[in-house]
């Protein structure tokens, strides 16, 4: 009965969240053996997000870290999560609903204490789960005694009075990861690792080219091969279903089929498309009239290119669906499971009320994990055999047949007076679509710009006239959400071309950063980045020989981020042999969580500005595994030594602004050494 109330209100207080057909969803439940299960709707893919909500769920709640159970819900189980794990948003859009819902339920425990031990309310004081009577404390209640004593629980009227940032006894510190024994051990289950009882295998047969479409399929000779148990077709649709993952890929080859060519578009047809100047330009930012003061100044401009890029997470996509008379059971690594139960229900023609999708831990997302059709594959393929069905791709259908991080390009111009100060600048990019592919057909002509794509793309800068235009490319290839949307590309162009004004005035460019300033509270909060990093740096020192320094910095989700890296060249390649990394994310959770995150961010920027390049050849992606597409190795990884500030009373996004500044950090470390710019990635062949 507890769930219920606790349900009640926070689906009062939050739209984000809710249950299918009015079931009652809850984020905690307490046991009779004074355990305390925490229901959490985000998932869990290594960012250690299970163990930040858990820290500020029980902050409220006043309970031992160790008498909590962390429990990943699924859409049957806890509250509907319809954004799904993305955005950076999961600490700073769940910070005040758990806070909320652990104080009301901290409230109604004592209120139920406050009867059964017939004292006031006001003489009990709560210590890790027990409730005490202050006047004598040989009396007391623990949590579990209570809900085995209540049977119908009250709501409060009112949101209960929340605890001052100076009474937390857990956020704000590290805690050991709630995740840390199973994954340590093996026990953690990703959805590669996802077995049933009664389970079989799938293949599904993938197109030769990017929107050909299945014409015919026979069954050739697969339909003999070992351990085949059914072919299954439908429209544009032909899969296998084995005893065993090999024998359903065997078999698969084996199939007869015709397909519909889609097109056969090669690299240069899309570089010839993503370009400024292609397509309608939307303008984004503008402030002023930058136009009239470029016709009247002496002007500099540079252009900057970034390529298509995968997500390259280490588990591919995976799934077991068991279709069922009477429910859908599905088990896959996702970021939206919300969104599977949607698109499962409507490829076999079942309600949502009847399909329970629990997530797994996923071995990387990074945003490929948010529309993914794994699920569905598997789902069309338990519906036809009447058992279990595991779907697990292959990394070369992984690399092909998912979407990929779209090449961008930039043209900046800017105006730098006598002093030092921006007169006026512009950012012109171009992009292929990150958000438009997920959202609406009509979003294209409400918004105009797809948000993804310039994400990270306007100035921060205080320059009364300044302008960012965004132009979107339609691309032959599917492009869309990667870690942080825009927001690497973006900032690697501004930032860099920043230092290419600071250097024409022959300015230090923290120094030229610090002036341009806004003179407002992100002003400020930029401006104590900035000297710290300088600070960390020994910036005002001269580098030690043969080492280059540079300098970049971004806003994302309201995340400030400045980055230093110094890099060397040996054997005439580039070495990154230290990251200097402030953030401000406003209110830490979770400070070495907060850590892991700006060192995974930032290594995986890294990756793409030394190595990562995905390119086109006769309509599909060339790559296909990592011995085409490398990626940074331990070797390679600079030392981080990362400083957090809490410039504000709330957290905001950690899992992606840590990847903006440091293309440009490294580009501008190279030109510092070498006097040559780098305004194209990857920097190493």
């Amino acid at each position: 009965m507890i769930r219920r109330k606790i349900a009640e209100f926070v689906d009062g207080s939050d739209g984000s969240f809710g249950g299918v057909d009015g079931e009652p969803t809850a984020w905690f439940e307490i046991t009779p053996d004074d355990r305390v299960k925490v229901y959490l709707p985000k998932v869990e893919m290594g960012q250690g997000v299970h163990t930040a909500l858990t820290q500020i769920a029980i902050e409220e709640l006043e309970v031992g870290w160790d008498q909590i159970e962390v429990i990943q819900a699924g859409t049957g189980q806890g509250l509907d999560d319809n954004m799904g794990t993305s955005g950076s948003s999961t600490v700073s859009s769940l910070f005040l609903p758990l806070r909320e819902a652990g104080a009301l339920m901290r409230l109604m425990l004592m209120e139920e204490a406050s009867k059964l031990l017939d004292v006031p309310i006001d003489d009990l004081y709560i210590e890790e789960g027990q409730i005490f009577i202050s006047s004598d404390e040989t009396k007391a209640l623990s949590y579990g005694e209570i809900v085995q004593n209540v049977e119908e629980w009250v709501l409060p009227e009112d949101v209960p009075q929340l605890k001052p940032k100076s009474d937390y006894k857990y956020i704000g510190r590290s805690f050991p990861r709630v995740d840390i024994v199973d994954k340590v051990t093996g026990a953690a289950v990703y959805g590669y690792d996802e077995r049933v009882q009664n389970m079989l295998y799938g293949a599904v047969a993938r197109p030769p080219q990017v929107g050909a479409v299945l014409k015919r399929a026979s069954e050739g000779s697969a339909g003999r091969m070992p351990g085949v148990v059914k072919i299954v077709q439908a429209e544009g649709f032909a899969g296998i279903v084995a005893e065993t993952r090999i024998q359903a890929r065997n078999a698969l080859k084996n199939l007869d089929l015709q397909w519909d060519q889609g097109e056969e578009f090669q690299q240069e047809d899309i570089e010839k498309l993503v370009k400024v100047g292609v397509g309608k330009p939307v303008v984004i930012q503008k402030e002023g009239n930058p136009e009239k003061v470029f016709s009247s100044a002496s002007l500099l401009q540079s252009e900057y290119r970034t390529p298509m890029a995968f997500h390259a997470h280490l588990e591919p996509q995976a799934a077991v669906v068991d279709v069922r008379p009477d429910r859908v059971d599905v088990k896959v690594s996702t970021q939206a499971p919300v969104r599977i139960r949607e698109y499962v229900a409507e490829a076999i023609g079942r309600d949502e009320s009847e399909i329970s999708v629990v997530p797994s831990y996923l071995g990387g997302g990074f945003g490929r994990k948010v529309e993914e059709k794994v699920a569905v594959e598997a789902a069309i393929l338990s519906n036809a055999v009447g058992q279990p069905v595991h779907v697990g791709w292959t990394r070369e259908e992984d690399f092909r047949y998912g979407y990929l991080r779209p090449p961008t390009h930039h043209i900046l111009r800017g105006v730098v007076d006598s002093e030092g100060f921006i007169e006026a600048i512009e950012h012109q990019q171009a992009s292929g679509e990150v958000s438009f592919p997920f959202l609406p057909g009509i979003a294209k002509t409400v918004l105009g710009a797809d948000f993804g794509s310039w994400r990270g793309a306007m100035i921060p800068y205080g320059v009364a006239d300044k302008q960012t235009v965004t132009y979107l490319a339609d691309l032959p290839i599917p492009t869309g959400w990667w870690r942080g949307l825009g927001l690497f590309a973006n900032v690697f162009a501004v930032e860099s071309f920043i230092d290419e004004l600071a250097d024409s005035i022959g300015m230090d460019p923290i120094k030229f950063r610090l002036l341009n300033m806004p003179d407002t509270k992100l002003g400020e909060r930029f401006k104590q980045a900035l000297v710290r990093a300088g600070e960390m740096a020994n910036w005002s020192q001269p580098s030690q020989d043969g080492v280059g320094r540079g300098v970049a910095l971004s806003v994302d989700v309201g995340t400030v981020v400045v980055q230093i890296a110094e890099l060397r060249i040996v054997n005439g390649k580039i070495l990154v042999q230290k990251v200097y990394s402030v953030v401000d994310p406003g209110m830490v959770i979770s400070p070495d969580g907060a850590k892991a995150q700006i060192e995974g961010a930032l290594t995986m920027g890294l990756s793409s500005v030394l190595y990562e390049q995905a390119t086109a050849e006769n309509g599909l992606p060339l790559q296909g595994n990592f011995d085409r597409y490398p990626l940074i190795n331990m070797r390679n990884t600079p030392g981080i030594e990362i400083e957090l500030i809490e410039g504000d009373d709330r957290p905001h996004g950690m899992g992606e602004p840590p990847i903006g500044p440091i293309g440009a950090a490294v580009a501008n470390a190279f030109f510092n050494l070498t006097g040559e710019r780098k305004r194209t990635l990857p920097f190493l062949d």
